[in-house]
């Protein structure tokens, strides 16, 4: 490793707050793997909303405003800390204990920090990018068992980060938390983002018919994906109406909600009309809360029409190794909206907060000495 340069480029959260906390660093040391780790040369990591909302601190599970950090394994944010979980690269060495030759091989980061070995479990989640350091920097060192070997050469770098687990994984264990299997109707809300777009695939690779809600003029992107229908919220007057007229009037069997707010109830009302024709309990799985952090939840709406609500954060070893084989075979699609150097993270945050009309998928920020030779050619 003596070859191995001593600094690189990083962009360093510095605590909770604006993007003035985010700071352009070019002498962050380079880390060193130690046993049973590889140390990777970045060349692309995904954009999540969780950046934004660890940064900000929105994580509070009150509506009281306070500043609140990530904490389901216990407080584990500490400053300086560099963000980013959905992270590419090629290891370039490795510790005590892994093999040499995995120096080279490209691989694709499976971000948690599982608090134990069982696969079947993730009660106390943390991830790389909070807990240690992820992928907005030019290299990272990462658990060996942790980054696995995607050779797939019809995915460039950029494209297999769009693949990465804080997404694709969220998505899954929503779908395995509700027991959603092949043939079942899933209304999927927030489509068009990072969780969004894969859930529509998820549904498809299960054989579930998955229908979007998502904001105008992204019906087409959404069709090719593989959702069966497409309901444009901002059009929307009355859920009950408007699904039936986009999906045929289908008996909805569950939800997949990352939007949360005003939202939810309608859609758990949908499920709720005809209850003598369903073949399952209504289920929804929540993962996100962009639409409110609070709703108003009449109990008798659940308890009386046996509603089963799941609380989806990471999801598994297990449910990861299957992303991971799902990638490799070719079954998962890249939906890229987009790079940008890691230098102008700053300008990617505001990208990556209003998104425009045409955003679908994932932001990819990519270091800049590996655009460099795109750039000269």
């Amino acid at each position: 490793m003596t070859d191995l340069p001593r600094s690189m480029s990083a962009m360093v959260l510095t605590g909770h707050g604006g993007l003035d906390r985010l700071e352009w660093r070019t002498d962050w040391p380079v880390p060193r793997p130690g046993a049973g780790e590889v140390l990777v040369r970045i060349t692309a990591c995904a954009k999540n909303n969780t950046d934004r909302k660890v940064r900000e601190g929105l994580y509070s599970t009150a509506d009281d405003g306070a500043v609140t950090s990530f904490a389901m394994a216990g407080p584990s944010l500490g400053f300086p800390r560099i963000q980013g979980a959905d992270t590419v690269g090629h290891v370039v060495a490795v510790g005590a204990g892994v093999a040499p030759n995995r120096i080279g091989e490209r691989g694709l980061l499976d971000f948690n920090i599982y608090p134990d070995g069982r696969g079947d479990l993730n009660l106390a989640p943390d991830y790389f990018g909070h807990g240690a350091d992820g992928g907005f920097a030019e290299y990272g060192v990462f658990p060996s068992d942790q980054f696995h070997a995607i050779p797939n050469p019809e995915l460039s770098d950029a494209e297999l980060a769009t693949l990465g687990m804080c997404s694709w994984q969220t998505g899954y264990h929503m779908l395995t938390s509700a027991g959603v299997r092949a043939g079942e109707h899933v209304i999927v809300t927030g489509a068009s983002g990072g969780v969004g777009t894969a859930l529509i695939q998820l549904c498809r690779v299960i054989g579930a018919i998955p229908h979007a809600i998502a904001s105008a003029g992204k019906a087409e992107a959404l069709r090719r994906l593989g959702a069966a229908s497409v309901i444009d919220r901002s059009a929307v007057s009355d859920w009950g109406t408007a699904i039936d007229a986009a999906t045929g009037g289908v008996i909805i069997d569950a939800v997949m909600d990352l939007v949360g707010g005003e939202m939810t109830i309608p859609l758990i009302e949908v499920m709720c009309r005809d209850l003598r024709a369903r073949r399952t309990a209504p289920r929804i799985s929540i993962a996100g809360a962009s639409g409110g952090n609070v709703t108003a939840l009449p109990w008798t709406l659940i308890y009386l029409n046996q509603v089963q609500i799941f609380g989806v954060s990471h999801g598994t070893r297990d449910e990861a190794r299957q992303l991971i084989d799902w990638i490799r075979e070719g079954r998962l699609k890249p939906v890229l909206a987009g790079t940008m150097p890691l230098s102008r993270l700053h300008e990617a945050e505001r990208v990556f907060a209003e998104r425009s009309r045409d955003f679908i998928g994932k932001l990819v920020i990519v270091p800049d000495k590996v655009l460099e030779p795109a750039v000269a050619s």
